[in-house]
């Protein structure tokens, strides 16, 4: 694989001792940075690639340097997962940011081992490669690095972060012997109400003009609209422009799925919801009722609105899947 000069951590820290369940290993974890509300901590790991073996899913892979996210979208389904080491409040989710600074080490080791060709690999699947952290410690990036040696896979990666440009060089270089695509996530292009939904995430035009810029370069990229809430973003109006904007990027697709109210989310959602609408939150909790789905009919509506508004700027459901890979045809509107 291809040798990084520069050591796995941007700052002088041993490695932690990987023993033991990941509770201990995130309470014993060494504060990387502290600023306002949030703390960064490094978190050892023993493996880079996670393998999926879900049908559901278009990848076999996945690749994710942090635990937590500092964007804190009041809908993230990912909150789950600070659980398994052992912070149960939501909110610890976006302020108690785990990195993973020994995974490009690890990473390099596992390709050198494995042949990956006509797999699909996906980065950022229960955490955002490109939150703030990843502008000191450049995790991502070096995994990346990591990549420029393999030949024949789909890289993915999918964020709300106009940083992925940074990484312009290493994307356009991995993707000469493989297929790379980039999920630019907007949800709305209300840059009010982006900023409720998304507290820390950058603006939605940001992420358009980053959109757009990836597809100058030839990058093959699109708008992941994941979730889309209904009563808020779900408008014949809402959907038609940010179909609109996603074409006047460049964007390949728009691939767009409804709201699922998990669990974990209720908290954070329905406290936004408080603030924002009253009767809004009252319809939620009646329409999602305890299992958290939407009705049937509802989501056939919402499939025909989306279906349109794509079929009228020459959008694609959603990036081609890798031969052999998991996932659906999408190479029709």
């Amino acid at each position: 694989m291809a040798h990084e000069s520069s050591s796995d951590s941007v700052l002088p820290l041993a490695h932690l001792t990987s023993t033991g369940g990941l509770p201990a290993r995130a309470a014993a974890a060494r504060p990387l940075q502290q600023r306002r509300m949030v703390s960064i901590r490094e978190l050892p790991t023993a493996s880079a690639l996670n393998r999926c073996t879900s049908q559901r899913m278009p990848f076999t892979r996945t690749l994710n340097p942090y635990r937590g996210c500092e964007f804190a979208c009041v809908y993230c389904y990912a909150r789950y997962t600070h659980s398994y080491l052992g912070l149960h409040d939501p909110v610890e989710f976006e302020t108690k940011i785990f990195a993973k600074v020994g995974m490009p080490r690890l990473l390099r080791r596992e390709l050198a081992g494995t042949d990956l060709t006509g797999e699909s690999v996906a980065i950022g699947t229960v955490t955002d490669p490109y939150q703030p952290a990843e502008r000191r410690l450049g995790i991502t990036r070096k995994l990346l690095g990591a990549f420029r040696l393999v030949r024949g896979i789909t890289l993915s990666i999918t964020t709300k972060s106009d940083l992925v440009v940074r990484d312009m060089d290493l994307l356009l270089e991995i993707a000469r012997h493989n297929r790379v695509h980039i999920n630019m996530t907007v949800v709305t292009l209300d840059p009010a109400l982006a900023r409720g939904l998304e507290p820390r995430a950058p603006r939605p035009d940001l992420r358009l003009a980053a959109l757009a810029t990836l597809r100058r370069k030839g990058i093959n990229a699109g708008i992941f609209a994941m979730p889309i809430l209904p009563g808020l973003t779900d408008s014949h109006d809402d959907l038609h422009a940010l179909a609109a904007a996603t074409a006047a990027a460049g964007g390949q697709y728009l691939v767009a799925d409804p709201l699922f109210v998990r669990s974990c989310i209720r908290p954070t959602l329905f406290a936004f919801l408080q603030d924002h609408d009253p009767n809004l939150l009252r319809r939620y909790r009646r329409v999602y009722g305890l299992n958290g789905h939407l009705p049937r009919e509802y989501l056939h509506r919402l499939r025909e609105r989306v279906n349109k508004v794509r079929a009228a700027h020459g959008l694609l459901k959603g990036p081609a899947p890798a031969p052999g890979g998991h996932g659906k045809d999408n190479s029709k509107p």
